[in-house]
């Protein structure tokens, strides 16, 4: 990983760092999992899954263990009062990047820790109406 002394929101690491950062987490997807997930003439192997979504879900397992903390402490803190809040994650970018791609292997990738999360999709096609004149 490299980190600049200059104040930066971002880090930088190489392939294998960061597939590195994985751990030991385990992949649950085999070949035929894959491929319902991919996108018309999408091609991603196994082994990129491995090596850049599996980190991924690692650090957002972190942050969503987290965020329960800390609706716990608020929770306690208004005496049993507050709402469950959903943990939201965003995936924006241009037309045909792969957007619904990753997002369908990260819900599988995610449902299959073992505190089985609760992972559904939302795609901005249902909030798309047409022009009423």
């Amino acid at each position: 990983m490299e980190i600049s002394n200059q104040l930066t929101p971002f880090l930088s690491f190489s392939r294998e760092q960061w597939a590195n950062l994985r751990k030991s987490v385990p992949l649950k997807l085999t070949e035929q999992d894959l491929k319902p997930l991919l996108g018309f003439n999408e091609e991603l192997s196994l082994d990129e899954v491995s090596t850049i979504y599996l980190p991924l879900t690692r650090l957002i397992n972190y942050y969503i263990d987290e965020n329960l903390r800390r609706q716990t402490v608020l929770n306690r803190f208004l005496s049993g009062q507050s709402p469950k809040v959903p943990y939201i994650i965003s995936i924006a970018g241009s037309v045909a990047v792969g957007k619904s791609t990753s997002a369908r292997i990260l819900q599988s990738l995610l449902s299959h820790w073992p505190n089985e999360r609760k992972v559904d999709l939302i795609t901005t096609d249902g909030f798309l109406y047409p022009l009423e004149n």
